[in-house]
């Protein structure tokens, strides 16, 4: 599965209150954190407007720290045994809460370093205030992944090509597009895919748009792998 239940998403909401939380495994984060590092599974902290997590959720998980000089300059150490299903989404979130009408721009740039080993992808998360829709961005995937859902053809938006899927984890519905070619850096413009969706497809209505994420789903890193977020930036008005 590429996607996380809403239970899930309620776990990783309310982290703050989880601080006592269990601690996987006993690996530390990289000597580059200057700011903040954590190796419990809620681990969270704000920096700069931003929310980072830790976030493990998946069964079967092994040892995982999140670590962060800002809330755009952050990196992840993983070590997950290779089997399937989706072990965490360590991620960094910016809250927007504005209608995709309201919006007048909503865009994204990243730059990240990933591992040419392990499966992965490095994927936009955004959703509705609700939680009943979820919208992923892959910009690149490795490894023994894929998407929820069927085919539904492949579309220009927003800067990229992407291939477009539709389905349900059971709590949500979900809208995926893994774009054509792997990228490490780039600009996403998301509103005009929220549009697309909404007025194009008519798959969902004029949804308030609470939490864009940005961040790395990891089935298996064996051994232990670095994912770095080298900068991230989300914008909006």
């Amino acid at each position: 599965m590429a996607s996380r239940t809403l239970s899930r998403v309620t776990k990783a909401l309310l982290a703050p209150a989880l601080a006592l939380g269990a601690t996987i495994g006993l690996a530390s984060a990289p000597a580059s954190a200057a700011v903040w590092n954590s190796c419990d599974q809620w681990g969270n902290t704000s920096l700069n407007g931003y929310t980072l997590y830790n976030n493990i959720w998946g069964s079967g998980a092994g040892s995982q720290c999140t670590w962060a000089n800002s809330g755009t300059n952050w990196g992840v150490w993983a070590d997950h045994p290779n089997t399937g299903g989706i072990k965490s989404y360590p991620n960094s979130k910016k809250v927007i809460n504005k209608s995709i009408d309201s919006l007048r721009s909503l865009s994204s740039s990243y730059n990240v370093s990933v591992p040419s080993s392990g499966a992965y992808n490095s994927s936009y998360d955004v959703w509705d205030t609700d939680y009943d829709y979820e919208i992923m961005l892959w910009v690149n995937y490795n490894g023994a992944v894929g998407p929820i859902g069927t085919s539904q053809g492949s579309v220009s938006l927003g800067g990229h090509t992407w291939n477009v899927y539709k389905g349900s984890n059971g709590s949500n519905e979900v809208f995926s597009f893994l774009r054509t070619s792997d990228s490490n850096s780039g600009t996403v413009n998301i509103l005009p895919i929220l549009k697309w969706i909404k007025d194009t497809k008519r798959w969902m209505g004029n949804e308030t748009i609470g939490d864009v994420q940005f961040g790395y789903e990891v089935t298996s890193s064996s051994g232990g792998l670095n994912f770095t977020t080298n900068n991230l930036t989300v914008s909006s008005s």
